[in-house]
């Protein structure tokens, strides 16, 4: 397994419409772990550790969001993988 550790911000219209249970399913079913959280300025952050081709999945579905979201960027910084999540949560 290629590990990889990315952040990601995702800028729109994301708070209010499922989007942290929309990317928590997602990175459950990839196998991910880390977490998402609402930031205080309206954006979703999601910190995540896994198989990178998994991470280019969830980065795809979250650029797509649920249906009532709408994305307008998102920003990806890669980090290298530490091993300090055991699962994917919903925080903040």
């Amino acid at each position: 397994m290629n590990t990889a550790r990315a952040n990601i911000v995702v800028k729109g219209m994301v708070q209010g419409v499922g989007f942290r249970y929309y990317t928590y399913h997602h990175a459950e079913r990839l196998g991910l772990c880390g977490y998402v959280q609402n930031l205080y300025n309206g954006d979703v952050e999601i910190e995540v550790e896994g198989d990178k081709g998994m991470i280019y999945t969830l980065i795809d579905a979250v650029k797509a969001g649920p249906r009532s979201a709408r994305v307008t960027n998102t920003i990806i910084n890669w980090k290298e993988p530490k091993g300090e999540y055991h699962s994917f949560n919903i925080t903040g």
